[in-house]
């Protein structure tokens, strides 16, 4: 479904077409996770976000965009689950960090492995030029966004 912007300028328009793009493609890719992991998507993002290192609840919160009491019924059910772990915090003796277990770190490197995230048909289907130009546009995007 792609929802066209009232009013707005011709960069809202575009905006909301790659965002309902986007969404409609990651559907798919979404339910493929879900069944390779048995995992509500929820949870596997919190799993992709302990990749790279520990985080508080507190982080783990804003980088999902949940509320505090989700995420910790989130954490909860992966710490059930022996994908999580909590530990004290090195430096604040109030938090705790929680990170991978190694069953939990096998479910991550089996969505790797696995579930592909290619691009749709239609983006495929783009000329080299096309692709090249977007390259050029979504870096500039990118570069002034950091």
């Amino acid at each position: 479904m792609i929802r066209h912007t009232n009013g707005g300028s011709e960069a809202d328009a575009l905006w909301q077409l790659m965002v309902d793009l986007v969404w409609e493609t990651r559907r798919e890719w979404r339910r493929k996770v879900g069944e390779a992991t048995g995992l509500p998507f929820s949870r596997v993002r919190i799993l992709w976000r302990l990749e790279e290192a520990p985080m508080t609840l507190k982080q783990i919160a804003d980088d999902t965009g949940s509320d505090a009491p989700a995420t910790t019924v989130a954490v909860n059910d992966l710490e059930g689950r022996g994908l999580v772990e909590r530990q004290p915090h090195p430096e604040s003796r109030r938090a705790k960090l929680v990170s991978l277990t190694r069953t939990g770190r096998q479910i991550v490197d089996r969505i790797h492995s696995t579930v592909r995230d290619d691009a749709p048909a239609a983006f495929q289907a783009l000329s080299k030029t096309d692709l090249a130009h977007l390259r050029r546009i979504l870096e500039r995007i990118d570069r002034s966004e950091r």
